[in-house]
């Protein structure tokens, strides 16, 4: 496994000048960079497969609402095995995003391994929020067969990783911990956050928090759902004077349960109460940290880091630490999770980042489209809102955030995904994710505990996905469990996922809308559940088409404008059917949901 030796002092030389001086002492020394190239090759699209670390390998079926992990089990790092892996190679995933790596609060006792306890008043659900760390230079014990080999254990995850060609992706969270931060894993000269803080006021700009002097944290009493005090020890007793500001940037001592009350705000320099006024003169001590902790774990091989909320964090730090990081590793990628498309420019730019979320624009408008009330005609318009940033722009259909397609919140099907996965991962060069179980139809069915019956596969509580499940077959990975309509969807995933991967128009090509032209030829056989463009570079020229009808089929024409119509055959990529374009037009056939990948041959 390739590591690096990363010191405090090169970090802080690296620092020097980059937004005021560093004032940890510095000398001069050579940095060993990993040279091993990233398993993606350049004209090879990006797919992302996300799984919920503690949820992907657990085979335990109880289910029972708020269960402990014995009663509802977990996964572990060793259940994510080399078969597993080459399953998800085979699925056309080219990096695997491992979601709730670092320790994080929880309710399991290690004490007996030398982890503090936590307060179970400030933490969400049964397992914990995988967002508010604990540790960030430890991995979560939960997820470890031996609990004093967790990082050894982590590691050979890793490697396992790495030999099957995969790049490695762990979270980074660094708006804000657990309200018991506490490393017991740090290296040695590594202080703690807030270890130095001057609480006697609200802000200062080299503290690690922010305070609320003479006031004690209230934890909201709703974390408490059976109305029973022993249960989960919470006793409403959590003493945290002064308080602290919680971690979604609400500045009172009395946040809600809607708020992320088990987590404390982290301090970039930034005083929000005042104007929001940035004092960088001199380098805030959260950014050494920061930048330090993510050194650390670029030395262990991570290859992306997925930064959550990153648009909480000011744009200043990003763009300070990312090219620090690269220079450890020019291959490690970074992206962001962000919301506010008037950042998009902003956070590439100034912030340095690989890859951003596509939600507000691309996710929402599809995922209306898959509802049965949004219209494809308001996408030709997104794409060219963000042609300037599209190789940049992560393209989902599912995340652990979001609800499942499945659900009745979402779409009630999970076959009304199939368009969407083709529209999405093929549109724009920039890398598509798929969420674990999205391939099988996971509903994300129950009342796990802390999250509810809300469409979504829980990042609380211990629990078994279902769908999953049946493909994991009992560590076979195989499948044998699953529905034939099950395999069916996994199978159409692989072949989409694959093309998106291999072909390489998909990574560099240029994108050519016709949409608008095709509604005006057919403005009724062509609705507007339909969508069409072209992917074309110097080389090969595909014209996608999606029916993201289920009812309503395809009988007619695709046109395309002169200059890019090259009469000829046409293989669809999904089914291998042959067709043929005369003076720029191809006669197709298209079921209900059903997609064509027409490469011109």
């Amino acid at each position: 496994m390739r590591k690096v030796a990363i010191s405090a002092s090169l970090l802080a030389a690296l620092a020097m000048g980059a937004c005021g001086s560093s004032d940890k002492e510095t000398k001069t020394e050579e940095i060993s960079k990993i040279t091993t190239a990233s398993r993606v090759k350049p004209d090879q699209k990006v797919v992302v497969y996300q799984m919920m670390t503690r949820l992907f390998g657990n085979q335990t079926t109880t289910n029972k609402k708020y269960g402990t992990i014995e009663e509802n089990g977990i996964g572990k790092f060793n259940d994510i095995t080399p078969k597993a892996l080459e399953e998800l190679k085979k699925l056309g995933v080219t990096d695997v995003w491992y979601t709730g790596v670092l320790e994080h609060a929880q309710m399991e006792d290690f004490t007996a391994h030398g982890i503090s306890l936590d307060d179970p008043d400030v933490v969400k659900g049964r397992a914990g929020s995988p967002y508010a760390i604990k540790d960030y230079y430890d991995v979560d014990p939960a997820l470890a067969t031996d609990i004093d080999k967790r990082m050894e254990e982590f590691e050979a995850l890793v490697k396992r990783t790495h030999d099957l060609g995969l790049n490695v992706w762990i979270d980074f969270i660094p708006n804000h911990v657990a309200r018991n931060y506490v490393s017991d894993a740090k290296p040695e000269g590594v202080e703690d956050f807030g270890a130095s803080d001057d609480k006697s006021g609200k802000f200062s700009a080299q503290n690690n928090f922010y305070y609320f002097p003479g006031e004690t944290l209230v934890v909201p009493a709703e974390n408490n759902p059976l109305g029973d005090l022993s249960f989960k020890g919470e006793d409403n007793k959590f003493d945290e004077t002064p308080a602290k500001a919680t971690g979604n940037d609400v500045f009172t001592s009395k946040p809600s349960i809607h708020d992320w009350f088990e987590t404390i705000k982290l301090n970039y320099g930034v005083d929000y109460q005042n104007g929001r006024t940035k004092h960088f003169e001199q380098t805030p001590d959260t950014w050494n940290k920061m930048r330090d902790i993510l050194a650390y774990w670029a030395g262990k091989g991570v290859d992306g880091f997925r930064c959550d909320m990153a648009e909480m964090v000011p744009v200043e730090f990003w763009g300070w630490v990312i090219p620090q990081i690269q220079k450890i590793n020019p291959d490690i990628k970074f992206t962001a999770e962000i919301y506010n498309p008037k950042e998009y420019y902003n956070y590439i730019n100034k912030g340095k980042f690989d890859y951003l979320y596509d939600k507000v624009d691309l996710y929402d408008t599809l995922k209306h489209v898959m509802q049965g009330h949004g219209s494809t005609d308001n996408l030709p318009e997104i794409s060219e809102r963000l042609s300037n940033v599209a190789p940049h722009m992560l393209r989902f259909l599912e995340n652990h955030d979001e609800q499942r397609i499945a659900t009745g919140e979402f779409a009630g099907d999970a076959e009304l995904g199939r368009p969407a996965l083709v529209v999405s991962s093929l549109l724009q060069k920039g890398p598509m994710m798929v969420y674990f179980g999205q391939e099988v139809g996971e509903p994300g069915a129950g009342d796990e505990g802390f999250g509810g019956e809300d469409g979504r596969s829980t990042i609380f509580d211990y629990w078994g996905v279902p769908n999953h499940q049946r493909w994991m077959n009992g560590g076979k990975f195989d499948g044998g469990q699953l529905t034939e309509a099950e395999k069916a969807l996994r199978s159409y995933y692989a072949k989409v996922l694959n093309v998106t991967r291999s072909e390489s128009v998909f990574a560099k090509g240029d994108l050519k809308l016709i949409h608008a032209l095709n509604r005006e030829a057919d403005p009724k056989g062509y609705t507007n559940k339909m969508y069409t463009f072209v992917r074309q570079d110097d080389k090969d020229q595909v014209v996608v088409f999606a029916n993201f009808s289920k009812d309503q089929k395809f009988d007619g024409q695709i046109v395309l404008p002169k200059e890019l119509a090259k009469d000829g055959a046409y293989l669809d990529l999904l089914t291998g059917k042959e067709y043929g374009m005369k003076d720029g037009k191809i006669a197709v056939k298209a079921d209900g949901l059903q997609s064509l990948v027409l490469k011109r041959k």
